[in-house]
């Protein structure tokens, strides 16, 4: 039997178990996923009573499922939404992704400098806590049926904020550690990304009549994969570009969303997305290992304060820019407390690095996106006792 095999026959094992575990002690799964990934995954613990838990290595075939995971989920959202509805938010999108921006990688450049860092250990730290990870955020929205609420909107406006400056963000980070690549090459590099962006925008704004007549087929196989097949290719493209491919598989949802196929693919293709989503969040658990988070216990405890009150001021000053009351508009700060993905994407970039940004950066990525997809996904799962609890706090218009 193939290793591949019998790896992924555990994996769907440990997800069987860790979702069934916290579904009885009506838990999110998202933290249970990722508790299953660092459980059987390389790192510590290895061994319990004698028994290797070592079972499941970080793979690139591991990888490419985790990778389908965000692909599908932040297609599904983008299937609740239009093009042009965005295009008409623009400008409550970039002052909400402002105040995001300002309030939360500020955060992260005081915390650097305050615990005595570099500047660029210190840009680094601010990309790490700064960037929500849509993925858990997208995943938490659905558990919880808040994808149909209107605070929905400021929260999926932050993450397209959020995911288009990621670019910008990863290839000056990348020209710094690197050396190789001077300015003009670095706004080549994003330049082309957002040319990319731009077309994929403007195929989603004219593509909905095309998409209705192309995907009108009545066999359900050949609906699936080409749906699959259209999300996963845009995705892999904006890899190619240096984009996210979250957004991409955004974009390309809300082509679909103008068609008359949306519940279809709902029907079809929502469990895919579950399977494949666990995926994601097993991964992030495979990459954890909790026995370097003591050597940045201090800074750790610390970010996770400061920045887990930073994203619920900011969320909720972005619900009130959208017109939101009190509890809808901390549901938004508490919607966007999450971080996932994309704080271990810069951290992987530290580690090629090497030197004292891998001795510092990698540890403390690690640990803060454990307890912050842990801690956000159970914040957004008791935001009422939450809301109801800091609703007095929130400034009124009157």
């Amino acid at each position: 039997m193939s290793a591949a095999l019998v790896e992924v026959a555990i994996a769907f094992g440990a997800l069987a178990v860790a979702g069934y575990a916290a579904s009885r002690v009506s838990l999110s799964v998202i933290p249970a996923y990722i508790v299953a990934g660092i459980v059987v995954g390389p790192h510590e613990p290895t061994s319990l009573f004698g028994l290797s838990l070592t079972l499941v290595p970080e793979t690139e075939f591991v990888d490419v499922l985790a990778d389908l995971g965000v692909i599908l989920l932040l297609f599904f959202l983008g299937l609740e939404f239009s093009v042009g509805g965005l295009f008409a938010d623009g400008r409550r999108i970039a002052t909400a992704g402002t105040v995001d921006l300002v309030l939360n990688f500020g955060a992260g450049v005081a915390l650097g400098l305050a615990f005595g860092r570099t500047p660029l250990e210190t840009l680094f730290l601010a990309g790490v806590v700064y960037i929500s990870s849509s993925a858990i955020v997208t995943k938490s929205l659905i558990e919880q049926g808040w994808i149909a609420n209107p605070e929905s909107d400021p929260i999926l406006g932050t993450l397209v904020f959020e995911d288009l400056l990621i670019a910008v963000y990863l290839a000056v980070l990348a020209a710094l550690v690197g050396g190789g690549e001077s300015l003009a090459a670095v706004a080549l590099d994003v330049g082309l990304a957002f040319a990319f962006l731009l077309v994929l925008a403007a195929v989603a704004w004219v593509g909905t009549g095309p998409l209705q007549a192309v995907f009108d087929v009545d066999a359900e196989e050949q609906f699936v994969l080409g749906v699959l097949a259209a999300a996963t290719l845009a995705g892999a493209a904006a890899l190619a570009v240096g984009l996210s491919e979250a957004v991409a598989a955004f974009f390309v949802g809300t082509a679909f969303s103008g068609t008359g196929h949306v519940e279809r693919i709902e029907r079809s293709l929502g469990s895919v997305r579950d399977v494949f989503a666990a995926f994601f969040f097993f991964a992030i658990g495979l990459s954890i290992d909790v026995t370097v988070l003591a050597t940045v216990a201090g800074l750790l405890a610390t970010a996770v304060a400061v920045t887990t009150v930073t994203k619920i001021v900011s969320g909720t000053v972005s619900g009130r820019i959208y017109g939101l009351g009190a509890v809808r508009s901390l549901r938004t700060g508490i919607g966007l407390v999450p971080r996932g993905e994309f704080s271990l994407v810069v951290a992987a970039l530290a580690l090629e690095a090497g030197g004292l940004l891998a001795a510092v950066v990698p540890p403390f990525a690690v640990g803060y996106v454990l307890v912050m997809s842990v801690l956000g996904t159970v914040m957004i799962q008791y935001a009422d006792p939450l809301t109801g609890a800091l609703a007095p706090l929130v400034p009124t218009d009157e």
